[in-house]
């Protein structure tokens, strides 16, 4: 087996849904398992190996690859085959620096015009993913950690602001994804989602935005510690 080359033993489960084609399920599920950490940063992706792994022909791996490659997360290289894209500090660096300023304004707008209901939606979830963090789930605890920054987005009352989120989102997982994979941070992320619940709840934005812009910077930290590790 060829350095980093994915075992016959990966526990891969093709993500089967009778109302899409398999080659939309085929790539939903290397995507998936790409940014959720199941397929590692410079992990070799060859066809035949994907194909026996998800049971299917080479053709519809094939075009998951190319659609991945033009999302950024496979790198296709020249007579050696793809892989995972690797995650790059200025990668990283770019798209935390659009989240920092996109969550500091969902914040202060939250703060300014949430209403009853999606506080009380706020409330739920930030209690539920303490509650994830508790049971250790590392998908369950990024599923939380999206649904408190969704409620936010979304009772910040600004639509494009919504979408603009959107599409970062794929992007964002996969570092939030990242952050969350060492759990000695997990005390510190329960204590700056419960500020930034409580200040956006009580209105006011100047500690929304700044617990928001805390939130991402330590997550930036931490993940650019995680890179340098990995690349001694």
């Amino acid at each position: 087996m060829t350095e980093r080359e994915i075992p016959l033993g990966k526990d891969i489960a093709l993500d089967q849904n009778p109302d899409i084609p398999l080659r939309e399920a085929v790539y939903l599920t290397l995507r998936k398992q790409i940014l959720s950490g199941g397929f590692k940063p410079g992990e070799h992706l060859t066809e035949i190996r994907l194909g026996k792994l998800l049971g299917t022909s080479r053709t519809p791996i094939r075009e998951a690859i190319r659609k991945l490659e033009k999302e950024g997360l496979v790198t296709i290289h020249r007579g050696s085959g793809a892989t995972v894209a690797p995650i790059s500090e200025k990668d990283m660096k770019d798209v935390l620096e659009l989240r920092r300023d996109l969550d500091i304004l969902s914040a202060r707008l939250a703060a300014q015009r949430i209403g009853e209901e999606d506080k009380k939606l706020l409330r739920a979830a930030c209690d539920s993913f303490e509650e994830s963090i508790r049971s250790g789930d590392k998908i369950r605890i990024a599923s939380a950690d999206v649904e408190i920054h969704d409620i936010i987005a979304k009772a910040s009352g600004n639509r494009k602001l919504v979408e603009i989120l959107r599409t970062l989102a794929d992007q964002v997982y996969r570092y939030r994804f990242e952050y969350i994979k060492d759990d000695f941070a997990y005390d510190r992320l329960v204590a700056e989602h419960k500020a930034i619940t409580e200040a956006i709840i009580e209105g006011d934005e100047e500690r929304a935005a700044k617990a928001s812009s805390v939130h991402i910077d330590n997550q930036e930290t931490t993940i650019l510690e995680q890179i340098a590790k990995r690349e001694v």
